[in-house]
């Protein structure tokens, strides 16, 4: 480990510049950090004002990151978190301006590029794709994943920044992909806060980071607390870098080269960035850097006081430490500047960023006002009593918010109910308008929606010949994953168990060999990691296939699932994507950790992300061509027990397409519609001649995607002709059955088609035991769905359907 304390003389840029050049960038620097901290300070005061909801910022934190936005080059990658304003402002990625924009919560795209005011401030990302939807020249700009709020919750994605550089420099077949990658120089930074190195994700990460010898660059910015809780409690021997000592680089020169520098050592910090990024970029070496002695001038946030849980002795170290006035004094003292001199930078620095302020706070009133006023105008000739009170509480508001606005209108339009009106009507019209624009501010953008999205995808059927063999399904989906690993060569895979052995139930049996370990390799267990990991390649312009050996182990990496890739287009209303395949499998096996169906868990926590479960590996290949060729990310989940049976092999396997959001009828029936998929729904087949024997005809309906859902109402269609339904699913009761039945009853309109009250067939609230018996009596068997579809017909006509079991 490097513990760096570096003098004056031995600035790396010194020797390089005349003195007045080296003055010239380190009064630049000052400048730079002395804007950020008036940035902070200003900012708290705005939320405290109530302009803004609430503000975290980056103070104290200032110098470090002026070091990294000195060697973060042109398609380099920064994966980092809520702290980094001195960094956006040093890189030239985001202005002063957008900074305050966002604080004020602006919903315009111009204003706050990061997230047109979705994203609370200090949450910053680049727009990597065009209003199309198409890929920018990623190395033609500095890059930067849009943030979140979760505490370590950034490093998982930063190994797949990493590791395309690897893929791009080691892999020839990926030399044409110019836009993405400059023979794989790029270097990922990652930059989190000393508390979260106590999360497994961080753990995972640097894990992985040294394994595979990815070239990151990680910073942990250590102030000696989490919000309240110092280091001691945090942190084994309260210091991080000696907590990983063990991943210091060794004699064959594998695992991380580890640098400690204080956070106020303004030449040292310069020389820690430039050898790290040069070890990382040249050799493809991971890299941490641990700056210690930050401090943090206002505390965690505009929530709270950092006087509460600080000591007196502490709050007095921070004061003297304090990295701008070390700087300022080092400064003085080494002859770079005067007092007169740096006072009338600071004089400047805060001129300059209070117009800014004042400008973004303008921008955002301007946009807010012009709707205020013509629901003010609109409000004022409605001759109504009632209405003009709320009308002067409207105008009471010195600066009404859009909430505050609507709100208003709302409540008159209740009002005016019953009555028929010029002014109404125009109110109305209004309304409806205005309703489309804030749908596009506040609602849109689950998905990127491009030219490249799924229900793009041209539609190709399965051709069967006469030659046609009967396989094993896993035997389909392997010949489908073959060819596409030749028809792409930006196809990736890996996953526990995936490369060597190609994977537990032998999907990517034998393609290792055949197309090399750069494609398709194994990892270790971290969840997180690989999620994360195929995040960040696919951001990156690859399209990776991240396993998950079973459904069950999808909680381990759902952190990353919900927080990061799910609400990733939302978040920056379209202006990133990431196009990555989770491919699992689950249902029907012996075993409380291997037969849960968490499908409620996944359909509550990941919108965002397309939901597919395939009833057999023919419809998963289909979906597999459907997405390896559209720009949207989805789950994948096969049926665990569907690997040996038997299924014709298409002629096409790796051409077909099955398109999401189709529901399919499996087996046309006219008594009771029965809704399920995956695995239950061959149980749902199996009952069906049981039914028949009884005089009932089922017809079976299987969805294929839960996200999107039947987007054909082929549901609503079967039981405007059944007029009875069933929702048979291995998930807990009211788990995916009640979303189904809220899609069928409530969006498709389907509760006017019922004659009898809707049912469900569930698994028991528990997961399953194991063993065969444990499966039978937890999961919905044959006999559960005769029964089930019998009580139903039972309800409808007692004569012919006497009680089974009366």
């Amino acid at each position: 480990m490097s513990d760096t304390h570096i003098k004056q003389s031995e600035h790396p840029t010194q020797s390089k510049l005349s003195f007045d050049d080296f003055k010239a960038l380190v009064v630049q620097d000052y400048r730079m950090a002395v804007e950020s901290r008036f940035v902070s300070l200003l900012g708290r005061k705005e939320v405290l004002t109530g302009k803004a909801k609430f503000g975290v910022f980056g103070d104290g934190k200032e110098l470090a990151q002026i070091a990294m936005a000195k060697v973060f080059q042109l398609g380099d990658w920064r994966s980092g978190y809520y702290r980094d304003q001195t960094f956006m402002f040093a890189a030239g990625i985001v202005s002063v301006y957008q900074f305050f924009s966002q604080l004020y919560a602006h919903p315009d795209l111009e204003a706050d590029p990061s997230s047109a005011g979705r994203q609370m401030n200090s949450h910053f990302a680049t727009r990597m794709l065009t209003p199309e939807g198409r890929w920018v020249d990623q190395t033609l700009m500095k890059n930067s994943a849009s943030d979140i709020s979760t505490t370590g919750g950034q490093m998982p994605r930063l190994l797949g920044f990493g590791l395309a550089s690897k893929l791009y420099r080691n892999n020839p077949e990926l030399a044409a992909m110019t836009a993405f990658s400059n023979n794989g120089n790029e270097v990922a930074f990652g930059t989190v806060g000393n508390a979260s190195t106590s999360e497994g994700v961080f753990f995972e990460a640097v894990n992985a980071a040294g394994v595979r010898q990815i070239p990151v660059v990680i910073s942990i910015w250590d102030d000696g607390y989490g919000i309240s809780v110092p280091n001691e409690v945090q942190t084994t021997k309260a210091d991080i870098s000696e907590v990983l000592k063990g991943f210091q680089r060794d004699e064959k020169g594998e695992g991380f080269e580890i640098f400690k520098v204080k956070g106020w050592d303004y030449p040292g910090l310069c020389e820690t960035y430039e050898r790290a990024a040069h070890i990382s970029r040249e050799h493809h070496i991971p890299v941490l850097i641990h700056v210690t002695e930050m401090t943090q001038p206002q505390g965690h946030s505009s929530s709270g006081s950092h006087e509460r849980y600080k000591s007196k002795e502490r709050l007095a170290w921070e004061q003297e430490h304090d990295c701008i006035t070390k700087m300022r004094d080092w400064m003085i003292a080494s002859g770079i500047a005067s007092e007169e001199e740096l006072a009338g930078i600071e004089r400047s620095a805060k001129e300059r960023v209070r117009a800014e302020q004042r400008r973004a706070w303008a921008d955002y009133n301007r946009t807010l006002k012009k709707e205020v006023d013509e629901a003010i105008a609109l409000l004022t000739v409605i001759p109504n009593e009632t209405v003009q009170l709320l009308l002067g509480e409207l105008k009471s508001f010195t600066e009404p918010s859009l909430r505050e606005v609507y709100s208003t209108v709302r409540r008159a339009i209740r009002l005016l109910r019953g009555s028929e009106s010029n002014e109404k009507s125009a109110l109305l019209k209004w309304y409806e308008e205005k309703q489309r624009i804030n749908r596009d501010r506040y609602n849109s953008h689950l998905f990127t929606d491009t030219v490249e999205a799924p229900r793009h995808a041209v539609v190709v059927s399965a051709e069967y010949g006469a030659g046609s063999r009967m396989v094993d399904g896993r035997e389909v989906l392997n010949a489908c994953f073959d060819a596409n690993f030749a028809r792409d060569p930006k196809l990736v895979a890996f996953g526990e168990d995936v490369g060597k052995i190609g994977d537990v139930n032998q999907g990517f049996a034998g393609l290792q060999a055949k197309y090399g370990e750069l494609r398709i390799f194994d990892t270790g267990i971290r969840e997180s990691a690989i999620i994360g990991q195929g995040m960040g390649l696919a951001m990156r312009g690859l399209r990776p296939i991240a396993e998950i050996q079973y459904l069950d182990y999808l909680v381990y990496g759902l952190t990353v699932l919900t927080d990061d890739l799910a609400s990733l287009s939302y978040r920056t209303k379209a202006g990133q994507k990431a196009p990555l395949i989770i491919r699992t499998r689950g249902h029907r096996l012996e075993g409380i950790w291997h037969s849960g169906s968490p499908m409620s868990m996944i359909l509550g926590s990941m919108r965002g992300i397309h939901v597919c479960v395939p009833r057999n590996m023919t419809q998963a290949a289909g979906m597999y061509n459907t997405l390896l060729r559209s720009d949207e990310p989805a789950l994948v989940i096969e049926c665990l027990n569907g690997y040996r049976l038997k299924e014709r092999m298409p002629a096409n396997v790796g051409e077909f397409t099955v398109p999401l959001g189709k529901a399919e009828i499996v087996k046309e029936g006219r008594d009771v519609t029965v809704i399920s998929y995956g695995s239950t729904l061959r149980i749902v087949q199996e009952a069906a001649a049981e039914l028949e024997k009884l005089g009932i005809s089922i017809e079976i309906l299987d969805p294929q995607t839960l996200q999107p859902f039947d987007e054909d109402h082929l549901c609503a269609q079967s039981l405007s002709k059944t007029n009875k339904l069933l929702v048979v699913d291995e998930d807990v009761p009211g788990g995916a059955s009640a979303f189904i039945l809220q899609q069928v009853l409530e969006v498709q309109n389907g509760y006017y088609h019922l004659d009898g009250q809707p049912r469900t067939l569930t698994a028991k609230a528990h997961r399953p035991p194991y063993g065969s018996d444990g499966d039978y009596f937890s999961k919905p068997s044959a006999d559960d769905v005769v029964e089930a579809v019998y009580a139903i017909m039972h309800e409808a006509n007692p004569r012919d359907y006497p009680p089974l079991f009366g």
